[in-house]
């Protein structure tokens, strides 16, 4: 979002004539222990049956248990007890069309409540795991998936019997040709009479099943070169849509994560991941399945536009690699099935979300079912990567019409356009991204996440399916989520502020007051004042948006006093750290609190690459990770030191993950502007990282290999010349704890100076354990305190 340089002056007046509260101290033990003592937030939520009283899961100060409590308006929590569990509703709810019937998973298991009476019924009581439910269009039965099997409750008979069982096997009925096998069968008579009896068996089974519906159905039996990884049956019950892979695909060498402090004294070893490009995503097959016959068929990816065009030819022939023959390689959308293969409700149409293996296209076809062909609707392509987050989708009520989210605009927003083909509509526009989207029952509204305002403000907002004003329904500031309470006249809002996490609300789906249900925080942590970050816009060297940041510092600065600033930097890359929710990095938060008192001022900044700034924000990194985010932190400790008096000479830069990254970056490709920094669980070297994340971004080390040396700090280590301090768990899975000690070795090699490195035996990529939390950032401090405090 573009703010004008006088209304962004303008605001930091403003911000340093007013006066903040004091701030009640904090010590590094009280930051870093247990966030139990700050109150345990509202987890799930979810509407009753009735829409009169909402249910939330709590964990128990503690323990890890969680306890159901059900808050009506105007009354307090209440505990729900374990009878009374079993009368309630699930957080997961399917409706009929005419929403007078809902579906609901509660611990794997499958019930239905009517919603006229309020009778609950018990689908399924087992040891498998129910998934997928939905109504049949006729209505007369319930359908859900078990593995990739699905099966059917009939509700007048109480019946439930499979579907649909696809089988990644040889069909038993059909003989390959095998000059050995035809030569026992007429040398061996008993073999011979053995197959004709097996065959008569069968096929006296498929003649009673033609007319006999109380019989199972038969396997479908696809081969055994293909390993199935999703299944999607229409409502009519008379297709099935497989999502195949080759089997054996996985070849890739994992890696081993060792562990040394362990219950039986001894080393112990886990297989993880592989490494980026050493493990392609295996392309995915669909197949067509009639019910009716078991013939199936395969749907071709031939008639997307542009899949056989490679739009890395030009690396692919800088590396001396061989030109892309064929087609590029296809998955579904999200791994095999699920949310990316879409069904309207009466079963006449079905949508599928396709995405190339490269990243690069996203395409969504309806199926010709009679024809078992892909009709192309809505392509999306990017240079760079396509989104994975803005891949909702689904049919409206009518059955005709599609809606889906696209970054086509350079945002992500909402369109619907007809299956049979058309111009698409859009029925949101803006610098500002549309996301979670939830449709009335009849398709006439749409209600979403949004971020109209400024880009960290989240609201719920509402506009009409035949377009018009987009509204905002709520004005929370800090929206996390929400749902659409049964009887659509209110939302479900889970909501969190700055240092408040979260917890639920509920506001009339016509606006206005929020009337908010729960508070969980403890007396001690509200009695507490904290420095209250201000939002600050801060302008970009590289042009055009400013990088939008928070601030940390005291209510008023000494006059002439330089003070020494600490740079944060979030992790995961495309995350948000700057908005008005109670943030992922809490404790990094308090640790800014007591910075503060310390006598310094904090910067954290949402560089480009970070998430709810659109397409070219996200994009800005490709091929070049740790530059375009640098040339950000650099202009944030320029505009640090032109209005917040903070101290040119003494700057630090901390963060984990992908924070951790840009720590080294900092310190080994500006050491004239950054003195110390904290790298915590970083990445090192992308070569080493998984490939869903750094693919996209730096495509894979085989093809563009200068990519990966220009984005990796281990290339460079000889440029280091302030203070570091690494901190690494010994068991981090994600980032592995290797990545720490190639660095050190690297360091060793170089004869560097000033930098440590400490390690964690139990802890993951997430820290668990106060104690480590403590220790790191002991740590952290005493190399800010020591080194920028001259």
């Amino acid at each position: 979002m573009r703010i004008p340089a006088l209304t962004i002056f303008a605001a930091q007046l403003a911000f340093v004539a007013l006066p903040a509260a004091a701030s009640t101290p904090i010590t590094l033990d009280q930051a870093m222990s247990h966030p139990d003592w700050i109150g345990t937030p509202v987890e799930t939520a979810w509407f009753s049956w009735d829409s009169k009283q909402v249910f939330y899961k709590q964990k128990r100060t503690g323990s890890p248990i969680r306890d159901t409590w059900q808050v009506a308006q105007g009354a307090k929590p209440k505990l729900v007890s374990d009878l009374e569990a079993a009368k309630i509703d699930g957080d997961e709810v399917v409706y009929n069309p005419g929403q007078t019937r809902a579906l609901m998973l509660r611990n794997g298991d499958l019930f239905e409540r009517d919603l006229r009476s309020g009778a609950l019924v018990q689908i399924t009581r087992g040891a498998s795991r129910v998934e997928s439910p939905q109504y049949a269009s006729d209505e007369r039965s319930v359908q859900y998936r078990i593995g990739t099997d699905w099966y059917s409750w009939e509700r007048a008979s109480r019946v439930v019997g499979p579907v649909a069982l696809p089988r990644a096997a040889k069909d038993p009925a059909v003989n390959e040709d095998d000059p050995l096998r035809d030569q026992q069968l007429r040398l061996i008579a008993t073999l011979k009479r053995q197959k004709d009896e097996r065959d008569a068996l069968r096929e006296r089974m498929n003649e009673q099943r033609r007319v006999d519906p109380t019989l199972p159905p038969a396997p479908i039996y696809l081969g055994d070169k293909v390993a199935i990884e999703g299944s999607v049956l229409s409502p009519d019950g008379r297709w099935l849509i497989v999502v195949t892979a080759p089997k054996g695909s996985e070849k890739g060498r994992v890696g081993k994560l060792p562990r040394y402090v362990t219950e039986s004294g001894y080393e112990e070893f886990d297989d993880q991941r592989t490494r980026v490009g050493r493990n392609m995503p295996a392309p995915h097959a669909l197949k067509l399945v009639d019910l009716r016959t078991n013939k199936v068929q395969d749907l071709s990816f031939d008639v997307l536009p542009g899949v056989n065009v490679d739009p890395m030819a030009d690396l692919r022939a800088a590396a001396k690699k061989d030109p892309l023959k064929g087609n590029r390689a296809v998955r579904v959308f999200g791994f095999g099935g699920g949310d990316a293969i879409e069904w309207s409700a009466n079963g006449a149409n079905v949508a599928v979300m396709l995405r190339a293996v490269d990243n690069k296209d996203r395409w969504i076809a309806t199926v010709d079912l009679q024809g078992a062909k892909l009709k192309p609707l809505h392509r999306v392509s990017d240079k760079a990567w396509v989104n994975v987050d803005n891949s909702e989708f689904g049919w409206l009520p009518d059955n005709r019409t599609l809606w889906y989210l696209s970054e086509e605009s350079g945002y992500s927003h909402l369109y619907t356009q007809p299956a049979e083909g058309g111009a698409q509509r859009a029925l949101t526009s803006g610098k500002w991204e549309a996301s979670d989207v939830r449709w009335s029952h009849d398709g006439s509204v749409a209600y979403m996440m949004c971020n109209r305002a400024t880009p960290g403000d989240y609201e719920v907002c509402a506009v009409n399916a035949k377009g018009g004003e987009v509204r905002e329904v709520t004005s929370l500031d800090g929206v996390e989520r929400f749902t659409l309470s049964p009887d659509e006249k209110k939302l479900l809002v889970h909501w969190s502020a700055s240092y408040t996490p979260v917890q639920i609300a509920t506001v009339p789906v016509s606006g206005g007051a929020a009337v908010k249900l729960t508070d969980t925080r403890t007396a001690e942590y509200k009695a507490r004042q904290w420095v209250e970050p201000q939002y600050v816009a801060v302008p970009s060297s590289a042009g055009g948006d400013p990088v939008w940041a928070k601030l940390y510092r005291p209510a008023q600065l000494e006059p002439g006093k330089k003070y020494p600033v600490v740079m944060f930097v979030h992790g995961a890359g495309y995350l948000q750290n700057v908005s008005k929710r109670y943030p992922n990095y809490f404790r990094e938060q308090m640790f800014h609190n007591l910075l503060v008192q310390k006598g310094y001022v904090v910067l954290d900044m949402d560089y480009r690459a970070s998430k709810g700034y659109g397409s070219a924000w996200r994009t800005a990194i490709y091929r070049q990770m740790g530059h375009p985010e640098l040339v950000d932190y650099i202009d944030g400790v320029n505009y640090m030191v032109a209005n917040h008096q903070a101290d040119a000479k003494n700057v630090g830069v901390y963060g984990g993950s992908y924070g951790g990254f840009m720590t080294f970056m900092a310190l080994m490709r500006a050491p004239e502007t950054f003195k110390s920094g904290a790298a915590l669980r970083p990445v090192t070297d992308w070569v080493t990282y998984n490939h869903g994340y750094t693919a996209n971004i730096l495509n894979t080390p085989d093809i563009d290999p200068e990519a990966y040396r220009i984005s990796s700090p281990i290339e460079y280590a000889d440029k280091l010349q302030g203070n570091l301090l690494i901190a690494h768990g010994m068991v981090d899975d994600n980032v592995f704890y290797q990545d720490s000690v190639r660095m050190a070795q690297r360091l060793i090699e170089l004869k560097k100076d000033n930098w440590e490195l400490a390690s964690y035996p139990l802890e993951r990529h997430a820290y668990v354990q106060p104690e480590a939390w403590y220790d790191q950032y002991r740590r952290i401090y005493q190399l800010f305190e020591r080194t920028l405090k001259q």
